[in-house]
């Protein structure tokens, strides 16, 4: 907690790329890893107690001894077991390894010796060292390890399984054949191979340009794979198209257990075990009898994913490698080679390959069908009346169970909803087709650990981060003030839920309990637009102008979605800066639209976001027009401006004539100044057309006539450099008289007021909207 106003971060390397500290698990934000990072992308590189998680109360301890440690309420969960060694000195290299230093400036420990799940550029991977995933949910882990002069990747089952050799993978380019591998190293553009000279054997060319000041990282990730990342300074990771292994059926599980995997990921159940619900019905094989316990043929053209890399049991015909794993009460699955003899028997069984010339005869081990000799005549003689007497007891059970249920529910109705409020609503809600996942208030309480982690504030309500128990990251926006009741809520969530586009956040769920409303999207784990351009600091990281026109881009192709392509049309009625989320790329999805209509008329007065925001209103919300999507494009346009100039478009701050940004901006451009307009930390290629294009675009937004405005699909085009920008009216036409005076008013504090309401229906037609319709 010492270092909470350091986002946890106790050290830092040189050059500031990578940091050493505290961070949450992505399971619970009450717990703590220690971990060394890359700070711009926030990707763990080293974990010294991944599984051991601590709490905030605990303590991590750089002894005098010389020990490092991690103590849990008095119990160590990681420690250096440095004590004594003459350690002096703690530091952060600008490789990302962190070294414990001796007398003489030498490693006394450091964390490249000991990975976790990740390689980073330059870090060797020697014999003796193990590269360990995370569990999956299956509590499989995988490693990596150089074995027999060969790099190999297992499944960590009961005995460790390979699935993949770089020796025989052939997309490796080879340098010197027949060589043992002893070191492995990652370098900007291929991972390479070395003997114990030091003499590259091979290695796997990743096919991408790599940014010379990129790092490049391996992660061996909880399916198995090797996927390798390059981390960009500027914020952004990318993976490479180069994954080992190359074909997902050569994991042990792409699909369940005991199913076969074939192209495309798809997933079968042998022929075999079809009648068994694909379950062989064993647990533990050896506390079974044998009696109990039979091998059925699987069917033909079977193979597994270990068997071009495990040595084989024995060598022997089909009918001794029967007996054998008959014989030992581990063995759940073999596969006799008939060309070689080759008997391989399995303890644990991971997903089967199609492979229709692998030459193998596949047998199942599985629970005998049918009741021993011993019993088959009694049995059969009370078998209808047992059988009588199970359903109707199950019968029985089930009706009382329902009656219980409809009594509970009817009543929890009662206490918790107006009477006006009916069960048809509930139904209605559960009904829906394509319907987000329902959550229990419950749910989404423990996800988001009692609401503690607030991510931003609005109009409609509180967001706070949270996680399912599957890890998957949620938004959870906690509405507040809701003027209707579930009528409007199902609606508006039957109509956002169905809305599906790239650069448009997703519900993920809702949850509509009582009295709470709430809405669950897809976490964006760069957080919203306006931290990126409004820096408080010169400090902070600056986006480059690329990435700023892909998101000016992503916004406009998100809205022309809403306007034009969706089945309803959606009016925003509040686009700005904090409402353009950026996930991992930065890709810009827009967020918050379709909940303008969930305000009375009474609370638009009060809720300035369903009025729009101060700053970003089209002159029609302070006048006697109606809204229509054209208002959005006013605010689009304003946005624009923010992201060209990266500063806030009203700023009583700088000068007279600098303070109302896009009067500023249009006096630049028609002195051609364009350079002005600019954020004046961006740097910008001169020939870049972009620029212009998207200063003339955003002045054109602005205009005070909503007519003149062009539609979001148009502006799409212009941005696109499809068609051309039309010639912006002169400065009078412009309306700065109207821009200088009425600005102030709705861009200092307070709400700006007026007739119009994005809720009346006297300002609504089927033509022009102001939220779902």
């Amino acid at each position: 907690m010492n270092w909470i106003d350091n986002d946890g971060i106790i050290l830092l390397s040189n050059d500031s790329n990578f940091g050493f500290g505290f961070v949450t698990t992505a399971q619970d934000v009450t717990l703590f890893l220690l971990v060394v990072m890359h700070m711009a992308t926030t990707t763990t590189i080293w974990t010294a107690n991944r599984g051991s998680p601590v709490q905030n109360s605990d303590n991590f301890v750089f002894g005098e001894d010389g020990n490092a440690y991690l103590d849990n309420s008095g119990t160590v969960v990681w420690s250096s077991n440095t004590a004594n060694k003459g350690v002096t000195a703690m530091v952060l290299e600008d490789s990302g390894n962190l070294v414990f230093l001796g007398n003489d400036s030498k490693p006394v420990w450091q964390s490249f010796d000991l990975p976790t799940d990740t390689l980073i550029l330059d870090q060797d991977f020697k014999v003796g060292m193990k590269l360990v995933s995370n569990p999956n949910s299956k509590n499989v882990s995988y490693f990596l390890e150089i074995d027999s002069g060969d790099m190999m990747l297992y499944a960590g089952f009961v005995t460790p399984q390979p699935y993949w050799s770089a020796a025989k993978d052939n997309r490796k380019i080879i340098n010197k054949d027949g060589e043992e591998v002893a070191v492995a190293s990652l370098a900007d553009n291929s991972w390479r191979f070395y003997d114990q000279e030091n003499v590259l054997l091979y290695q796997f060319v990743f096919p991408e340009s790599n940014d010379p000041n990129a790092t490049r990282i391996a992660v061996l990730g909880d399916d198995g794979f090797i996927t390798f990342w390059s981390l960009q300074s500027y914020g952004q990771s990318s993976p490479s198209s180069t994954k080992i292994p190359s074909d997902s059926c050569s994991t042990p599980e792409p699909c369940d257990p005991y199913y076969v995997c074939y192209s495309g990921n798809k997933c079968q159940c042998p022929d075999a075990l079809n009648s068994r619900n694909c379950k062989p019905g064993i647990v533990s094989p050896c506390s079974v009898s044998k009696d109990s316990m039979e091998l059925i043929g699987a069917g033909n053209g079977l193979s597994y994913f270990a068997l071009d890399f495990a040595s084989p049991s024995s060598k022997t015909d089909l009918n001794g490698c029967i007996s054998s794993c008959n014989g030992n009460c581990s063995c759940l699955a073999l596969f006799f080679e008939n060309s070689t003899g080759h008997c391989f028997m399995f303890d644990s069984i991971g997903s089967f390959q199609n492979s229709d010339g692998s030459g193998f005869v596949t047998y199942i081990k599985v629970l005998t069908n049918g009741p021993s000799n011993g019993t088959s005549g009694s049995s059969s003689k009370h078998f209808p009346i047992v059988v009588l007497i199970i359903v109707g007891t199950i019968f029985i059970i089930l009706a009382l169970l329902c009656v219980a249920l409809r009594y509970y529910r009817k009543r929890g109705r009662k206490m918790l909803e107006s009477p006006q409020e009916t069960s048809e609503e509930d139904n209605f809600l559960e009904g829906l087709s394509g319907m987000p996942v329902r959550f229990s208030y419950r749910d989404l309480q423990i996800a988001t650990n009692n609401f503690s982690v607030k991510l931003g504030q609005g109009g409609f309500g509180s967001v706070y981060q949270g996680v399912l128990q599957d890890g998957t990251r949620l938004a959870v926006k906690k509405l507040e003030g809701i003027g209707q009741g579930k009528k409007e809520f199902r609606a508006e969530v039957s109509i956002i839920g169905s809305i599906h586009h790239i650069h448009l956040v997703r519900l993920k769920g809702f949850c509509a309990e009582g009295s709470h409303r709430l809405l669950a999207y897809e976490y964006m784990a760069n957080g919203s637009l306006d931290k990126w351009i409004f820096r408080k600091n010169k400090e902070e990281f600056l986006l480059d102008w690329e990435t700023r026109f892909n998101i000016a881009l992503g916004t406009a192709k998100g809205l022309a979605y809403l306007h034009e392509d969706c089945d309803v049309k959606i009016v925003h009625c509040d686009i700005k800066p904090e409402n353009v989320l950026l996930d991992d790329n930065f890709q810009a999805k827009v967020s918050d639209f379709g909940l303008a209509k969930l305000m009375t008329r009474e609370q638009s007065h009060v809720f300035t976001t369903l009025r729009g925001t101060r700053g970003y209103l089209a002159p029609e919300w302070i006048t006697n027009y109606a809204i229509s999507e054209k208002s959005d494009v006013y605010s689009y346009g304003m946005v624009l401006l923010e992201i060209i100039g990266g500063r806030k478009n009203y700023d009583p701050i700088e000068t007279s004539e600098k303070s109302h940004f896009p009067t500023y901006a249009y006096k630049m451009m028609e002195e051609g100044k364009l350079r002005d307009i600019l954020d004046s930390k961006l740097e910008v290629d001169e020939i870049d057309e972009r620029v212009a294009t998207a200063i003339k675009v955003a002045l054109l937004c602005i205009q005070d006539d909503m007519h003149t405005r062009p539609s979001m699909t148009k502006i799409v085009q212009m941005l696109e450099g499809v068609c051309s920008v039309p010639n912006l009216p002169t400065s009078s036409q412009m309306g700065s008289r109207l821009f200088s005076n009425v600005f102030k008013s709705i861009s200092d504090e307070g709400t700006s007021s007026g007739p119009s309401d994005c809720n009346s229906d006297a300002y609504l037609s089927a033509v022009r909207l102001s939220g779902p319709r």
